[in-house]
């Protein structure tokens, strides 16, 4: 037979299942649940845990145990580096992925953090530097109102972008464009990329800076962009709260059997 706990837990999440308590919205006090005969203090307490530990609510001081946002925004693939959106409009990524997700942005949601560094190894791997040579690191951290969605440290050589504004660490995009506008007029158009992806534990640090409840994971990104000739003009690393994104890419299928041509 189940603990009087986890029978707790269980008809609350089922009830956070059927709706009965809505993402954003407060669970009783643990109290009132005492009152209510479901238990004692002490398994009430437990059962709430349990469910934190689930990923199925959030618990902090002066706010309680809320149940947590369960539609993710849509974190774009190949779409959201589209020329048309930064080079002739103002859309940068974070925001592309807010407008097509309908959710509202505003661009101060972007702190910025601008230092001269020594390159890690992953780092020179990706511009073909030696490891400790200097490099310019932007940190940014985005939030989605008062939540952090994700982190993205940008890694650039100092003689691609020194004397613009990604050195610059005013709060917000790059200006009108975003970074990729800023390389596009410094002479550095960018042609193609290459991401990749893997979950992980988050430290203690990253949870810390996200806000992440028990057990939530973390989506590491890996972005290499590159201009026509090959050149790497950024590396980038994000840190994305697994359960706040559902990553989505469309893309037409390729077929290496045809010559080349016959697939543009």
């Amino acid at each position: 037979m189940a603990p009087k706990w986890r029978e707790l837990a269980d008809k609350l999440a089922e009830q956070i299942r059927r709706g009965e308590y809505e993402p954003g919205q407060r669970l009783p006090q643990i109290r009132d649940l005492v009152e209510a005969g479901e238990g004692s203090k002490a398994t009430v307490h437990a059962a709430y845990k349990a469910l934190e530990s689930e990923g199925l609510v959030t618990s902090s001081r002066g706010h309680g145990t809320v149940v947590r946002e369960r539609v993710p925004l849509k974190r774009l693939g190949i779409a959201r580096y589209d020329k048309a959106k930064w080079r002739d409009g103002d859309e940068v990524a974070f925001i592309a992925d807010r407008v097509a997700s309908g959710r509202a942005y505003r661009r101060n949601e972007q702190t910025q953090t601008v230092s001269l560094v020594e390159a890690s190894p992953v780092v020179a791997s990706a511009h073909d530097l030696e490891p400790g040579a200097p490099v310019y690191a932007r940190a940014r951290l985005v939030k989605e109102g008062d939540q952090p969605t994700h982190s993205l440290t940008s890694y650039y050589r100092p003689e691609h972008v020194e004397g613009t504004r990604l050195v610059d660490p005013t709060p917000g995009p790059a200006g009108r464009g975003g970074g990729f506008r800023v390389l596009y007029d410094a002479g550095y158009e960018i042609d193609h990329m290459k991401e990749s992806l893997f979950a992980r534990v988050p430290t203690a640090e990253e949870a810390r800076m996200l806000q992440l409840p028990p057990g939530e994971a973390v989506v590491e990104l890996h972005r290499t962009t590159y201009t026509a000739d090959g050149t790497v003009v950024e590396f980038a690393i994000g840190v994305h709260a697994a359960s706040r994104f559902a990553w989505e890419y469309d893309f037409k299928v390729p077929d290496s059997a045809q010559p080349q041509e016959d697939q543009q």
